[in-house]
């Protein structure tokens, strides 16, 4: 099969369009042929050396969607010629508060979606659904799973709160915009780019600041109303933390799930407890909160946003589209 493998670590270059042998799938196995996969910054990240665990080489990718081709001998054949999205999160475990310690994602250790077939348990294959393509369906994945267990499990977010998203523009982020919206949320976004902001809005936003504007917590708290947000989803860390403590309204909510700007030098910790408020972690999600995202997928309405799609042996271009930083949505390869 033809894969895109990574030898060393480096720029975009470093990414090897080259023919791998594909093994047989284990008992409890399938292989699916894909059709697409998408981009996350975890590739950047591993690409780059910014990941824990790095092994060379490796096929990168935790995103997918095809059809499932050869099964193992404890997989049931009504799974052959299924058409499929992938979840890769690899053995979360019993504990739904939290993964396990053999968690993993799938693109590294294990081989991921960069390539024309990938090998997973069957446990975490999915029924496409019908609605969309196969690169809407692989740009779903990581992104939807870990916005949903943000949104849903730990901000338990209710119809008629308020919501600010930070960084709209990346998967996640956008996911957040819009599962936030189909769960009824006044939504208000943040950006470095005014155009982000413009298109964000198109998508149903209520209004967003540009954050290199230095008062863009005291204009977004007015626009919010009410003291400000109930709900902030972050994903960049750094100091855009710091000023979530001081945008959300009192006993109000802050779930983190990345630190793309590094960490915050000063927390001001008296806010956090003279406010009432609630910090929450989160990190992907497991196999029942995968399974409800793709339901709110397969009602039909509700589609991911696609920034560009590029054929698999053009994986150089899409990560350097992806550092780039222009992007508004999921980078999707085409593979086939």
């Amino acid at each position: 099969m033809k894969a895109i493998r990574l030898h060393e670590l480096g720029g975009p270059e470093k990414l090897v369009y080259e023919e791998l042998p594909l093994r047989d799938p284990g008992a409890d196995e399938v292989v699916v042929r894909l059709k697409a996969a998408a981009l996350n910054h975890r590739d950047v990240w591993i690409r780059k050396g910014l990941y824990a665990g790095i092994k060379l080489p490796v096929v990168l990718g935790s995103d997918g969607s095809g059809v499932v081709c050869a099964i193992g001998s404890d997989v049931s054949s009504s799974l052959l010629n299924q058409e499929v999205v992938i979840n890769p999160s690899l053995g979360w475990g019993e504990d739904e508060k939290v993964q396990s310690a053999g968690f993993k994602i799938l693109g590294l250790p294990d081989d991921g979606t960069y390539a024309e077939n990938v090998i997973v348990p069957a446990a975490n294959v999915h029924e496409k659904p019908k609605s969309l393509s196969f690169e809407e369906a692989a740009a779903i994945p990581l992104a939807s799973l870990t916005t949903y267990r943000a949104l849903v499990t730990r901000a338990q977010v209710k119809s008629g709160e308020t919501v600010v998203v930070t960084g709209i523009g990346g998967g996640v982020a956008t996911f957040a915009l819009l599962m936030a919206l189909k769960l009824g949320a006044r939504v208000f976004v943040t950006s470095g780019s005014d155009a982000k902001l413009e298109r964000a809005k198109n998508l149903g936003a209520l209004g967003g600041v540009n954050y290199q504007d230095p008062d863009w917590v005291k204009d977004l708290i007015e626009m919010c109303g009410n003291g400000g947000p109930d709900v902030i989803i972050d994903s960049a860390g750094g100091e855009t933390f710091a000023k979530a403590i001081e945008l959300v309204r009192p006993g109000g909510r802050i779930v983190t799930f990345g630190a793309t700007t590094g960490g915050a030098k000063q927390i001001e910790v008296r806010r956090i407890f003279w406010k009432q408020l609630t910090i929450c972690g989160s990190t992907m999600g497991s196999p029942g909160e995968f399974e409800k995202a793709l339901a709110l997928f397969a009602q039909g309405d509700l589609k991911p946003v696609i920034d560009t799609v590029f054929p698999l042996s053009e994986a150089q271009e899409a990560h350097r589209r992806m550092e780039e930083a222009e992007q508004f949505g999921k980078i999707v390869l085409q593979i086939g």
